[in-house]
């Protein structure tokens, strides 16, 4: 292949890129300690990959309440800002360039991972899957619906966690708005049973998003820094259920994404087959890509070959990576010599310590 796509510069007023392959979030479990900080080891794992484009963290809490795995770090304490302060810095000198994830799982958690409390979500509705706690898989239990004073607050934690991004020294920010989390609870019909503002209509359905966004403008932070993941055809992963009212809704929240002159937007393609779901939409990128005038980022299972058609197709501008990830930390390197991709060990992807997580070889090494 002459120019690969995906290995050409981006640029727009709010993102310069060296190349178009964005490392995606990637759960990996590793600051295993009490404080949820980042640690040396996270340092090393970002810096192996720091010749992406743009690297997207892991899932970052933005409170204590948002969590729902175990080794997960935050960013609300001014210990865990500490920790990303020195990734952030070593990503820098490399010349990197990185955006935190913020994240919120909603009902997807357990009181084993909150002090005995019961995970916050718009509806007192078991998605009836398994959580990962400190002492293994349990049982998802029926989460309290949050009150307005909580949604209120939580609103305001995302925007104050956006603040401590900037004070972190990231780049910028992506709002985990997918995957069947807090605010795709919110979205979908299925999960989300409320009668109030933030319940019923498309426009209430979506109300939490825009009310964060406005929070972290509200709060200082340039929304040019900020970006947005959605996961619209997401059906069954973390009790998720599609009905007639879903993809309408992303339909209306993309459209006004586009008065907010984000970063850039990050969908995912579908995570499942669901050619014979009813109500979804098979093709993200090809269906979104028209109604988002701003920078689109494309998501899941994409390949080597796969990114760089997109791209040349025009579907989207950037092309995000997350197991290849894993086990190629030169996964751009590999890309421009066309050299053979290492196997990940999925045993290894969230267990404590260096093997399988900054013992992958490069290819040159």
């Amino acid at each position: 292949m002459a120019e690969q796509p995906l290995l050409t510069p981006f640029h727009s007023d709010k993102l310069n890129l060296r190349n178009r392959v964005v490392m995606a979030p990637m759960t990996r479990s590793r600051a295993d300690n009490p404080g949820a900080v980042p640690n040396d080891l996270m340092v090393t794992y970002y810096d192996q990959r720091a010749s992406a484009g743009l690297i997207v963290t892991e899932g970052t809490y933005v409170n204590r309440e948002a969590a729902g795995y175990i080794n997960v770090p935050g960013i609300y304490t001014p210990e865990q800002v500490a920790g990303w302060q020195k990734i952030t810095s070593a990503q820098h000198q490399l010349g990197g360039k990185m955006f935190v994830q913020l994240w919120h799982v909603g009902r997807m958690s357990h009181p084993d991972l909150l002090d005995g409390a019961l995970p916050l979500a718009p509806s007192a509705l078991n998605p009836h899957e398994k959580v990962y706690t400190p002492t293994g898989f349990k049982d998802t239990v029926t989460p309290r619906a949050m009150t307005l004073e909580e949604i209120k607050y939580t609103v305001a934690d995302f925007a104050t966690a956006a603040k401590n991004a900037l004070a972190a020294g990231f780049d910028g920010m992506e709002v985990h708005a997918a995957n069947g989390y807090l605010f795709q609870q919110f979205f979908n019909g299925t999960s989300n049973h409320r009668t109030d503002a933030y319940g019923g209509s498309i426009e209430n359905h979506a109300r939490i998003l825009f009310d964060v966004l406005d929070a972290i403008k509200a709060a200082g932070v340039d929304l040019g820094k900020v970006g947005v993941r959605l996961n619209p055809s997401l059906e069954g992963p973390f009790g998720t259920k599609m009905d007639e009212q879903t993809i309408p809704t992303f339909d209306y929240i993309v459209k006004r994404l586009n008065d907010y002159n984000l970063a850039y937007l990050h969908l995912c393609e579908p995570f499942t087959d669901v050619s014979k779901v009813p109500f979804a939409e098979p093709h993200i990128a090809k269906h979104y890509r028209p109604m988002y005038q701003g920078t689109l980022i494309i998501n899941a299972g994409m390949t080597q070959e796969k990114g760089n058609q997109v791209i040349a197709d025009g579907d989207a501008d950037l092309v995000a990576f997350g197991t290849l990830f894993i086990s190629n930390p030169d996964l751009v390197e590999r890309f421009a010599q066309n050299a053979p991709l290492a196997p990940s060990d999925k045993d290894t992807y969230y267990v404590p310590g260096a093997k399988g997580y900054t013992d992958y070889p490069k290819l040159n090494a």
